[in-house]
């Protein structure tokens, strides 16, 4: 019982709204802020993404984790507008978001960051967080031309980004070419502007990767005070240590489905997710399961009745050739 005193609110409420979900595919949430079905996307003859049903949970951090190829940016950039399925809709807050435009989506408070940072390099740190206010009033052309209109919302925004600045430790680079921060910087910077939106939830792309290792720990810390702030993070990622680390639940995409849902431990311990990564039982090649398991970044070895348990047709084994995603 001590230990649950340390623990802190955002994650209590979280693991308590999480404790009695099935660990399943599609599984139905407590209370859902995102509500997908029935999602498709395909490139020429290849199925990208097909999707049946997927629900986050508000207020946790949930980790989408998966093979490379196996549809998790291209999820990602159907649920906020930055591509269009073939098929499917989803709701945000209960409002459906099915062909609704990107800065849209954004502006109804479910922003993104991207692998690759979209930070505009000739601007100033400063400028690029203004750019995030939502509902300025100096974007219209008229308007504009009367400072009187504009000028002290522009100031509040300022204020707001400074203090934004301040807690990703980047005000010291305030008045800098956003060109000449670091990998790393340029990652806390992009989450610092989403935060400009005052967002719901902020949905991350590979928060970590090309980040120097001395600034992971700022990062996750980021990510980890998102959800004491009250907001539903979901990102993608690779690294399993992180993903153990800082999520409440993990949905793993095989092939551009769901195939498998649950608490970090259950998830990497899962055959199917092993399956997924390794391609075990395709070949009808028996693995031993304590070295499948050593191969599968912070996953413990099953027991050897669970592995032998598996589908022999579990899915993403292989990757999808020609995609463009990940």
């Amino acid at each position: 019982m001590a230990d649950d005193v340390t623990v802190p609110p955002g994650v209590a409420k979280a693991r308590a709204a999480l404790k009695d979900v099935p660990h399943e595919p599609g599984a139905p949430k407590q209370d859902p802020i995102l509500v997908a079905d029935s999602v498709v996307r395909r490139f020429g003859g290849l199925t990208a993404v097909s999707v049946d049903h997927i629900e986050i949970q508000r207020g946790a951090i949930t980790a989408l984790i998966g093979p490379n190829g196996a549809g998790k940016t291209t999820f990602f950039n159907l649920l906020t507008g930055f591509d269009r399925p073939d098929e499917g809709d989803w709701k945000f807050n209960g409002k459906p978001l099915a062909g609704v435009a990107a800065h849209k989506v954004a502006k109804q408070g479910m922003v993104r960051t991207f692998q690759l940072t979209k930070a505009l390099s000739r601007l100033t740190v400063i400028d690029n967080m203004r750019l995030g206010g939502t509902g300025q009033k100096g974007e219209s052309f008229w308007k504009a031309l009367i400072p009187g209109i504009w000028k002290k919302q522009e100031q509040e925004i300022t204020e707001r980004a400074d203090e934004l600045l301040a807690r990703f430790k980047l005000d010291a680079k305030r008045e800098d070419f956003a060109g000449s921060l670091s990998g790393g910087q340029r990652k806390l910077l992009e989450m610092a502007r989403a935060l400009m939106v005052q967002p719901d939830m902020v949905m991350l792309d590979e928060p970590m990767a090309g980040v120097n290792p001395a600034l992971t720990q700022s990062l996750l810390g980021h990510v980890k005070s998102l959800r004491e702030d009250g907001m539903t993070v979901l990102f993608v990622e690779h690294d399993m240590d992180m993903v153990r680390d800082i999520s409440d639940w993990v949905i793993v995409m095989g092939q551009g489905k769901v195939i498998a849902e649950g608490t970090p431990d259950t998830v990497m311990a899962d055959p199917r997710v092993i399956d997924a990564y390794l391609g075990s039982h395709h070949d009808g090649t028996e693995h031993d399961a304590a070295e499948v398991a050593a191969e599968v970044p912070g996953a413990d070895a099953p027991s050897s009745s669970s592995v032998d348990a598996a589908p022999s047709s579990a899915e993403g084994a292989k990757s999808e050739g020609g995609k463009t995603d990940e």
